[in-house]
């Protein structure tokens, strides 16, 4: 039985492929949004848009106009949303399309609607509600020099491209590094005082480093760094990740408190490399979980060795991320397992001070190589560790 289609069906057809464009930054369709303020669809005998649409040229054409209203004047991001409406209406069974989008900007009271709406999703902190899906990981360490951003940086970068959503935060306040290592040097979006963050390598990330800038020293303590954190969960539009992680300073200082007081469904995840010296040092950094309500997952041990010329060499020792697992398996009485050893390789600091972590191709995609490899394997272990188990 065949379908007619009038202006009246293409019109509906067009809306409901409209319902699953993403808009890229709020992570909702365009048309829950508000976005699509209208679509006039009239019959045509004019040539396609796109000539790829129209297998047969004996089909019916259509005129479609698509009245996009962005949120911002501007929007860094309207040529992502174009490309991705063109997407949804291409190899429509209907017919040929002619597809025009006119773009304008909403209007304030509008905009103001919006992010009334969206902010009243978010009056309490997102990530603790009991539907939340989103993994916390929080990446720790028991001194500077480890290598704990980079790690976060790759950790993020994987997960990304793995395929989840992946957003980070960068929690280290007064050694700020994830804008840098990410690349990023655009501010976050204000949509009337709501921010939504930039994003790069398909992570979205906020720092006091991207309204800080680099060169800027932050001297702020107890309260303020716990309000910073708040902030950064509460007042910025992170959608629904599913994975988010935390870059926190070394040691168990004044955000370390934070993260747990503020999320307690965080995991741990203590990064440290082989020498005595700082694996001491980080085995502190995991004990937190025997005062605050945090599970360790486990232990990375960055910086392992270095091959050269077939020849493995440990620079810095070895055995210090078996030491830390060993211990935080004794002391807090459940199974924290060393997740991963990561060679010491120049790209991994040069690729990802660049402003692309090293996991990554020039693509975005897994790099073919034994570092992305290592941060995949770690990852996969990761989700698949039990959360809550600690309290076993």
């Amino acid at each position: 039985m065949s379908t007619t289609f009038t202006d009246g069906r293409v019109h509906d057809d067009v809306m409901a492929a409209l319902g699953h464009v993403m808009d890229p930054e709020l992570g909702r369709t365009i048309v829950d949004l508000g976005m699509v303020s209208g679509v006039d669809v009239a019959q045509s005998a004019s040539a396609p848009s796109d000539p790829a649409q129209a297998p047969d040229p004996s089909a019916p054409a259509w005129d479609v106009t698509v009245h996009l209203e962005l949120t911002v004047p501007g929007c860094p991001l309207s040529d992502t949303i174009r490309r991705r409406i063109t997407a949804a209406l291409a190899g429509y069974p209907g017919g040929r399309l002619n597809v025009t989008i006119d773009t304008s900007t909403m209007s304030q009271g509008k905009l103001e609607a919006l992010v009334a709406r969206l902010k009243a999703e978010r009056r309490a902190n997102p990530f603790t509600r009991a539907d939340s899906k989103t993994r916390i990981f929080a990446i720790a360490s028991g001194k500077g020099g480890v290598g704990k951003s980079s790690v976060t940086a790759n950790l993020a970068a994987t997960f990304a491209a793995m395929g989840y959503d992946t957003a980070a935060i960068d929690a280290d306040i007064y050694g700020f590094s994830l804008p840098r290592l990410f690349g990023i040097t655009d501010r976050p979006t204000n949509l009337n005082g709501m921010l939504v963050p930039p994003e790069a390598w398909g992570v979205r990330l906020m720092s006091i480093g991207v309204f800080a800038g680099s060169d800027r020293a932050i001297l702020w303590r107890g309260p303020r760094l716990q309000r910073s954190l708040e902030q950064f969960l509460t007042d910025v539009w992170w959608g629904e990740p599913d994975v988010l992680l935390l870059d926190l300073a070394p040691g168990t200082g004044d955000m370390t408190i934070s993260v747990a007081q503020t999320l307690p469904n965080a995991e741990l995840v203590v990064v440290t490399t082989p020498q005595p010296s700082a694996s001491e040092v980080a085995v502190r950094a995991g004990l937190v979980a025997l005062q605050m309500p945090l599970q360790v997952d486990g232990v990375v041990e960055n910086m392992s060795y270095f091959d050269h010329k077939g020849e493995r060499l440990r620079l810095f020792g070895e055995g210090g991320g078996e030491r830390v697992a060993q211990t935080l398996t004794d002391e807090l009485g459940y199974d924290v397992p060393l997740l991963g050893q990561l060679p010491l390789v120049p790209e991994l600091r040069e690729t990802t001070e660049g402003g692309r972590p090293a996991v990554l191709d020039e693509n975005g995609a897994l790099a073919d190589s034994d570092v992305a490899r290592s941060f995949e394997s770690i990852a996969r272990a990761l989700l698949a560790h039990e959360p809550g188990r600690a309290a076993a």
